[in-house]
Order: structure tokens, then C-alpha cells, then sequence
């Protein structure tokens, strides 16, 4: 799927193997991309991920660490919108079942031990993240016992390597804005880790009715919570500045997850509730900023990542 901020044209990659942009905030929500742009344009990519529940036995991190070394290879930022964590196998969580913990996280200290090994795991990547978001299972561990596992990954990952990556909310902004001399164009993107059912027919297309009735400005849309994987364009009607009916079009993206829940199909409560398998990987955001004599235009397309 393409979108297009005042026009569009694809450009030659801008860079690759080092991320070319600084992180800033206008709110705790909000998080900034500000990204220089090079005479004649050059594509920026940015992988939107979500449910990767990277603790969880039947995550696929193989897949996840092929996204992740192409990500760097790319210089691309990671936008993570939530459910990093599985984190359901604790003392008090009524779903918690020991034969899904991954030894390395067997401990006394378990929600700790969640913490220092995605520090390990995530540091040689923590400079492509621009934010790691907040998901149902992380607010759930937040509510239970006190702790905020997303504060703490981030907290401890630019502590170890200096990175600048924010701390999301359960939604929230991300905001890319380029810059070439004293020309500028944004594509606004706005978050939400999801909520409900999704359903087995609509795969969430209502809630995403929805929130396109009541989000403004957005460019851009992108949840996950329901494992599905799909984009979509939806249209407004308005007025322009000059007050000329004007057509806007927001690209709605799903990212799918990184954990099998169905594998074979041979049992278990994924099986027992009649879900069906779902979609692993992610979704690649690729910005166009194009230079022109009198502007400059952001299109964009996103492709799946398998």
C-alpha cells in the first residue's frame, strides 16, 4: 500500500547500516523523528512490529533476529507497538504454566530475569528503536505486581549503550519530519497496541472503523493485539486552508506477531477456543522524500516482512 504527504516520488536508499535520525518529544507520548534529507531525496525504512512476546516458548526468533539484523543493515528504525513481553508464566498470573518458560527465565526473580535477558538480547539493536510501546500484557504485569516492564527494558537499554529510544504508551505519535534547507514535510503516525477480540471475519476491521472516526491528523495508522496482518486505505473529505474540498487518505496497517500459538493444532487453549493459526512477522514503512523546486514531498509504502 502507498500514501503520499504533498506528492510522491521513490528515491534511491539514503543510507544504509547507521540510522540517520534524532529522536526528540513534545510529549510522553509523542515521539519526534527529525530526519535530514539529501539533495534529490533517498528512502528511510522503519519496521513496525507488535505481539512479538519474545519470552514466550512459541516465539519465532529466528524470524525476529533475521527483521532485526536486516533493520540494522538498513539503518531502520523499530517501532515496537506493544506485547514485547508475554510475561504470563508469574506467581499470581491465573495463566501461568511452567512448562512455558524458557529455562533462562526458571527463576525466583522471574520478572527480573525478563528484564536483564531482553537487555542482553535487544543492546546490539537498542540504536535502531525509536519506541517500544506498551501492550495488554505489559499493563497487566504493571497492575498485578507494581512493575513496569517496558520502562525498565528501555531504561536498561540506554543505560547500557546510550541509545535514545522512548518509552511509549499504549498509543501514541510518531511523528517524521524532514528537513532540506528550510524546507519541510512530516508524515504523522499514530499507535495504538489494540484492544477486543479482532473476530474471525472482520480481523479487527471494526475497532479500526472506529478509531478512524475519532484520531485526527493521522497519516498513518498501526495496531497489533489481534495477530492479524493487513493494511488498508480509508478516505476522508474536508477543506483544505484555501477551503476547497480536499481528499485525505489514511493507510490503516496490522503487524501481525512473532509467537505460533496453533503450531500443529494438536491442543491447547488457542486450539480448545477455536482460533485459527495467524500471520507471523512484521510490516516494513518505507519513506520517499523527494525535493522539488518549490517544496518537498514524503510518499511512502509499507511490505510485509516474513
Amino acid at each position: 500500500m502507498m500514501g503520499v504527504v504533498v506528492g510522491r516520488r521513490p528515491g534511491k536508499a539514503a543510507w544504509m547500516g547507521k540510522p540517520c535520525w534524532t529522536l526528540g518529544t513534545t510529549a510522553p507520548n509523542v515521539v519526534i523523528v527529525e530526519i535530514p534529507v539529501k539533495a534529490g531525496g533517498g528512502d528511510h525504512w522503519f519496521l513496525l512490529r507488535g505481539d512479538v512476546h519474545w519470552d514466550n516458548p512459541h516465539c519465532d526468533r529466528a524470524m525476529e533476529m533475521k527483521h532485526l539484523r536486516q533493520a540494522q543493515e538498513r539503518g531502520a528504525g523499530i517501532i515496537d507497538v506493544g506485547d514485547l513481553f508475554c510475561a504470563m508464566q508469574g506467581k499470581y498470573d491465573k495463566r501461568a504454566d511452567k512448562s512455558c518458560v524458557r529455562p533462562e527465565h526458571q527463576a525466583g526473580d522471574y520478572l527480573d530475569a525478563l528484564v536483564r535477558t531482553a537487555t542482553d538480547y535487544y543492546a546490539p539493536f537498542a540504536g535502531n528503536f525509536v519506541v517500544i510501546g506498551q501492550g495488554n500484557h505489559e499493563t497487566a504485569i504493571r497492575k498485578r505486581h507494581e512493575t513496569d516492564l517496558t520502562e525498565r527494558l528501555v531504561s536498561a537499554l540506554k543505560d547500557r549503550t546510550g541509545a535514545g529510544l522512548r518509552r511509549g504508551g499504549y498509543t501514541g505519535w510518531v511523528v517524521f519530519r524532514f528537513k532540506y534547507h528550510t524546507r519541510m514535510a512530516s508524515v504523522k503516525l499514530w499507535y495504538c497496541h489494540g484492544y477486543g477480540g479482532g473476530g474471525p471475519v472482520t480481523v479487527d476491521n471494526i475497532q479500526a472503523q472506529r478509531q478512524v472516526a475519532y484520531v485526527r491528523d493521522a497519516d498513518i495508522m498501526v495496531s497489533g493485539h489481534t495477530h492479524d496482518r493487513w493494511s488498508r486505505d480509508f478516505v476522508t473529505i474536508g477543506l483544505n486552508q484555501q477551503h476547497i474540498p480536499e481528499q485525505r487518505k489514511i493507510e490503516y496497517v496490522k503487524t501481525a506477531t512473532y509467537k505460533d500459538e496453533y503450531a500443529g493444532g494438536e491442543g491447547g487453549w488457542h486450539i480448545e477456543t477455536g482460533k485459527p493459526p495467524k500471520p507471523k512477522g512484521a510490516m516494513w514503512l518505507r519513506l520517499m522524500p523527494c525535493t522539488e523546486k518549490h517544496g518537498l514531498r514524503v510518499a511512502w509504502e509499507t511490505t510485509r516482512a516474513s
